[in-house]
């Protein structure tokens, strides 16, 4: 997503945020200047900040909790190293060895050791429901430390993990979470007072702001330069809107309607945006139970959707359609398999609608009626479903669009208490990791237990044995299993991509300099893309 939510209440809430935040910038060109987010995420803070909680790991990763290397999926996987300042797998690319960076403290003044390492890793293999990523599930066997070394043993070739393992996982210190309350129950632990080696500290939590203050013991001498970030929290895309056009906040992530207009305009100098494409935002099918466990019925919807008129519709053409193959282009025109595509020739066919629809037992006098849940406030979302509904109506489908709080829609996401959801995947470097997000069984759990990903529940152990031979495949046959992943997607529809996903960054020059832009293209720019947020904050500084 991942996107996240607004506030209630604009007026009475933005003076809440005013009078607990200390406002945005302190000023052009004072030193340490304070910097505000901008950043819908449906719904007021919860101050829990569990690195290994979806709901709540985007105000934690990046801010308090580092990863072992930031893997820049904009930039061929280009890795700055982090918290490790090696890495290196050996030549069958089935044991990968870390070093662990020399004078790296916890907030709390404690060293990070390559032991506080492997506890995490080790933690992660004890909870399942921890382990976001199903790097245990991938092939892991063992992860131990020596000295200032973590070494990590595979049972197979497996370099593509390491996106996961190095950039994906937040490591935490076993000072803490060997005991008390997160050693009791580490999956439900709120971490209300995180220890972190990031560059910022929790300084102050209410529901309507969280204001970060820079981290004395950070590693990286001189960083970060931004001393103080207030992170409001929104329910509505419109206080976020207004906030950046106005410069009260500076590092914006949502969907701003007319943009140019809206926001460009008003400071032509200083508002610029950009957008690029890295996943899709998809219809995500209950494969257990109810009518989108008919395969009929997945593929009645997939033909019933006019995608281009959603964009045009829900986001003004900002966002292209997507493709029912599930590959982002033209991020990765290179691993589309046309041919598979045209052999389905998913687009708006109501003739096809009405024949899946009569082979699954639906018509005219039993119409098929569904329930999507969104996100409250994500007016984005709200057109799109409103404009998939007008056209689903016709074909004999009734759609019940239900937009519901962000912390409401998080858990059913997760627990599989839905029929059809609307939302998003983080993807990664190459397709592979958005279709294994979306496919593979390790991601995933029974419906009323926390899925990491695949909220679809989708299970099989054909394609469950392509992606684990992905990893130690060659070139060529890693196209030829992203081509076959394809064909999943397009044969059994167990997700349906309506629009490409982009990284929303919206960002303001005129108090600060060291924004990632299209020509330097240094970590994803949203502020809910995580650990890429760490990589902003530690390249922006105060103009002057």
């Amino acid at each position: 997503m991942k996107r996240k939510s607004l506030i209630v209440a604009v007026i009475a809430i933005l003076s809440l945020i005013a009078g607990c935040s200390g406002g945005g910038s302190s000023g052009s060109g004072s030193k340490g200047a304070s910097l505000t987010i901008a950043n819908v995420g449906g719904a007021t803070w919860t101050c829990g900040f569990n690195p290994f909680n979806p709901s709540v790991n985007g105000q934690s990763i990046g801010f308090v909790y580092e990863t072992l290397v930031h893997v820049n999926t904009l930039q061929n996987a280009k890795q700055t190293p982090m918290i490790a300042s090696a890495a290196k797998w050996s030549s069958d690319k089935e044991t990968l060895t870390f070093t662990i960076r020399d004078g790296v403290k916890w907030n709390d003044g404690k060293p990070l050791t390559a032991d506080d390492v492997a506890f995490t890793f080790n933690l992660l293999k004890k909870y399942k429901g921890l382990d976001l990523n199903a790097v245990w599930s991938s092939g892991l066997l063992s992860v131990k430390a020596s000295g200032s070394t973590v070494t990590m043993k595979f049972k197979q070739p497996s370099e593509p993990y390491f996106y996961y393992i190095a950039g994906q996982t937040p490591i935490v210190p076993e000072h803490v979470w060997s005991t008390g309350e997160a050693a009791k129950d580490p999956v439900q632990f709120t971490d209300k007072k995180p220890v972190g080696s990031g560059p910022y500290t929790i300084d102050n939590c209410k529901p309507a702001n969280i204001r970060y203050q820079a981290n004395p013991n950070f590693w990286q001498q001189g960083k970060p330069v931004i001393k103080t970030v207030n992170y409001p929290s929104y329910t509505d895309n419109s206080p976020a809107n207004l906030d950046l056009a106005t410069g009260k906040a500076q590092w914006g992530g949502q969907y701003i309607p007319n943009v140019d207009r809206y926001y460009v305009d008003r400071d032509k100098e200083n508002n610029h945006y950009w957008y690029p494409p890295v996943a899709n935002v998809q219809i995500f099918l209950n494969l257990k139970k109810g009518p989108t466990a008919d395969l009929a019925v997945r593929q009645a919807l997939a033909y019933a959707i006019d995608k281009e008129q959603v964009s045009k519709i829900g986001v003004g053409g900002q966002l292209p359609a997507s493709n029912q193959a599930g590959i982002v282009l033209p991020t990765f025109k290179d691993w589309y398999d046309q041919a598979a595509a045209d052999k389905y020739g998913y687009q708006q066919d109501k003739a096809k609608v009405k024949s899946l629809l009569s082979k699954a037992g639906y018509s005219t006098s039993k119409p098929l009626k569904l329930t999507i849940i969104s996100v409250s406030g994500y007016t984005d979302w709200e057109a799109e479903l409103q404009e998939i509904k007008s056209q689903l109506q016709p074909l004999g489908i009734t759609l019940d669009v239900q937009n519901i709080a962000g912390q409401t829609y998080n858990t059913k996401l997760y627990k599989g208490d839905f029929q059809l959801a609307y939302g998003s995947q983080t993807g990664g470097p190459l397709p592979y990791y958005e279709l294994r997000q979306n496919l593979y069984s390790g991601n995933t759990a029974p419906l009323g237990e926390n899925a990491s990903s695949n909220y679809s529940r989708y299970s099989d152990k054909k394609t469950d044995a392509l992606f684990n031979e992905y990893p130690g495949a060659d070139d060529k046959r890693q196209h030829e299993i992203v081509d076959e992943l394809q064909s999943v997607m397009l044969a059994d529809v167990p997700t349906i991509p309506v629009l490409e996903s982009v990284s929303w960054f919206q960002y303001n020059t005129k108090d600060f300099t060291g924004w990632p832009t299209k020509e330097d293209p240094y970590a994803l720019p949203a502020p809910y893309a995580v650990p890429d947020l760490e990589q902003v904050l530690l390249h922006l500084k105060p103009k002057g």
